[in-house]
């Protein structure tokens, strides 16, 4: 089966056509294009007559319906084939009918699977950007990351420090001393010694996107095989809190695989299936489930977490979990020359947002206007009164990505009604992620973020980090740089006070404009059981089971 044959039934009729409009549609050159056309008369699907001479009218005319032959096909293939070599099929140029019929059947293949072993499927949408933990820095990627590789210590909502890799450990104004657990098992056997965490800590010290939070370490030392030592000056009372991040999860490099010592293990990867299987020898509650397979679906298929024996029409419940926030950030790096520097600009920028942000959730019910604190236990709100409007010089120059598309548009929408000339340039999700140099020549962008746990380490961490919107301006520019310095000599159970301080002074500048607030709903058929959310939003693989039919 072929996909462009599909295309081609779908969008021309028996009758006159140009070679040159179906090169065009199908992306083919002219010479690629008569070579199919050929291919497929050959074959019995089309009776083609091509024009004399090139750009002159062709004949073609259908002998077989293409969709209906290959629907059927994709059907057998669900029934009988793995999910992982049927779901490519759904990617195809069906009609909306057509497309609907094979996600529905498509659909009852997802779920819970109880042979011989207990297995969740999941659809996802995109291939994970990455599987390390240091470069996994969008949500999809960090919430696999955090099922494979566990932390030395992890934190609650709340702010509580637990131990995880770490059992115990002693804080000095200078040293951070950590107990670790004997008989850590990584994914290979290999047992975990201090060796291997100052190994990866060190690597973690010097990755671009993190060394400034490291900034006050001196030295990582193994102080014995399960004792390691973190040396540091000038104060850094968030030492225990970032080892807590996804990023600070431990692994160890051997022979081209990253092994974690996490309750699951990365059994296959591709841009198709990825497979994580329940890790029997790990330290901690082996997972209910065998293994969670993440097959590749269409963007607007809709999945729903069901068993075989409940069908794909059983009775269901919408959890909600937290999403995270939109924000719209000025770029105001002290490097570029641009008249969004101008304050004029962006507080008559920030007065439209306003304005119209309660039409926010017209683009996506999940999202609640949000004009107050991005922190969502807290609450500030700063009035925007009507400013002058000030001399446009030149369009506002806006980055988008297919991720922010709904969001921006809305943007875009809203400054053409108030007659403030915009240039959009489109990027990918991965440019945008890796900071490619175009992407950070822009006047503004919508930035969508999810806290991992603990919001009041988190939000210091979404201005700090390498991957961080506002990583320029609070690296470059003395004034902000200043402010993030108080963290390092502020106790952590201060720093809610420091975040609100630090946030109003973001938006009364006009540099970080808060959207919307986002809530996800996951249907979960009933008979799955203990649904709990853990990092970033997502729910905790280790804990789910299906309470099975007696």
């Amino acid at each position: 089966m072929e996909n462009k044959l599909l295309t081609l039934w779908r969008y021309y009729p028996s009758g006159s056509i140009r070679v040159e409009e179906i090169s065009e549609t199908l992306q083919l050159s002219h010479k690629q294009t008569t070579r199919y056309l050929k291919k497929w008369n050959e074959e019995g699907w089309i009776s083609f007559t091509p024009g004399r001479g090139r750009g002159n009218v062709s004949s073609l005319k259908w002998k077989r319906d293409v969709e209906e032959i290959f629907e059927e096909k994709v059907v057998k293939f669900i029934e009988e084939e793995p999910v992982e070599r049927s779901s490519k099929y759904l990617m195809y140029d069906w009609s909306t009918d057509s497309k609907m019929r094979l996600m529905n059947k498509f659909q009852t293949k997802l779920g819970f699977v109880q042979a011989s072993e207990d297995k969740l499927i999941v659809p996802k949408r995109y291939p994970f950007f990455s599987i390390h933990p240091l470069e996994a820095a969008d949500v999809l990627s960090a919430h696999l990351a955090a099922n494979v590789y566990n932390r030395l210590v992890s934190i609650t909502e709340e702010g509580d420090i637990i131990p995880e890799i770490a059992h115990s450990w002693d804080a000095s104004s200078t040293k951070l001393r950590l107990y670790l657990k004997k008989d850590v098992q990584f994914h290979d056997g290999s047992i975990l010694t201090a060796g291997d965490v100052t190994a990866c800590l060190e690597r973690f010290r010097a990755h671009p996107n993190y060394k400034e939070l490291w900034s006050p370490v001196e030295m990582i030392s193994a102080a014995a095989p399960l004792i390691v030592d973190i040396h540091f000056t000038g104060g850094c009372s968030y030492i225990l809190p970032m080892l807590t991040m996804m990023c600070g999860s431990i692994y160890k490099e051997n022979k081209g695989r990253i092994l974690g010592t996490g309750c699951f293990s990365l059994e296959e990867n591709t841009d198709t299936k990825t497979t994580l299987a329940a890790f029997k020898g790990h330290f901690q509650e082996r997972p209910l489930l065998d293994a969670v397979e993440f097959v590749q679906v269409p963007q607007d298929f809709k999945g729903i977490y069901h068993s075989p024996s409940e069908g794909s029409h059983s009775s269901s419940v919408e959890v909600e979990s937290d999403s995270g926030f939109g924000a719209v950030i000025m770029n105001v790096c002290p490097d570029r020359v641009s008249q969004i520097q101008r304050i004029e600009v962006r507080e008559y920028l920030h007065w439209i947002i306003a304005k119209h942000r309660g039409t926010i959730s017209d683009c996506d019910p999940r999202w609640t206007p949000n004009g107050m604190s991005v922190l969502g236990s807290h609450h500030h709100q700063l009035t925007v009164s009507e400013p002058v409007r000030p001399q446009f010089e030149e369009p506002i120059i806006i980055r988008c990505a297919n991720h922010t598309a709904k969001a921006t548009q809305w943007l875009i929408d809203i400054f053409e009604n108030e007659g403030i000339p915009s240039d959009v340039r489109w990027f990918s999700f991965a440019d945008t992620l890796t900071r490619q140099p175009d992407t950070l020549d822009v006047d503004l962008f919508i930035h969508g973020e999810i806290f991992e746990s603990n919001q009041d380490f988190s939000f210091y961490h979404f201005l700090k980090n390498g991957f961080s919107p506002l990583y320029q301006l609070f690296s470059e520019d003395e004034k902000w740089k200043g402010r993030l310095e108080q963290y390092r000599h502020t106790l952590f159970e201060e720093w809610a006070a420091l975040n609100l301080k630090l946030e109003k002074m973001l938006i009364k500048e006009s540099i970080m404009i808060p959207l919307y607030h986002e809530k996800k709903y996951i249907p979960f058929s009933t008979d799955i059981m203990n649904i709990e959310f853990k990092h970033f939003g997502y729910v905790d693989f280790s804990k789910l089971w299906v309470r099975p039919e007696v």
